[in-house]
């Protein structure tokens, strides 16, 4: 079974959900993973997190098609 190849997703508006972003790389392919990583201190989202996408040629897609794109009214970053 090939392994899910993880994406680093950053310039996250800070009110998106887990959810919100599955829902966006989901429409490129299957998500197996969201993590967004939140401030220990204030427990607020830090505006980035890492999505696992469960091929790798739909984490290459989604890296070509969602990099610098608008999301919440800021520019992805998308990266491997």
């Amino acid at each position: 079974m090939e392994m899910g190849s993880r994406i680093y997703v950053g310039n996250l508006p800070y009110e998106v959900t887990e959810k919100d972003l599955a829902a966006v790389f989901t429409a490129i392919g299957p998500v197996s993973e969201v993590a967004l990583i939140y401030d220990r201190e204030t427990g607020r989202a830090r505006g980035f997190g890492f999505v696992t996408m469960e091929t790798e040629q739909a984490a290459n897609t989604a890296i070509v098609e969602l990099d610098g794109t608008q999301f919440g009214g800021r520019t992805l970053r998308v990266k491997p």
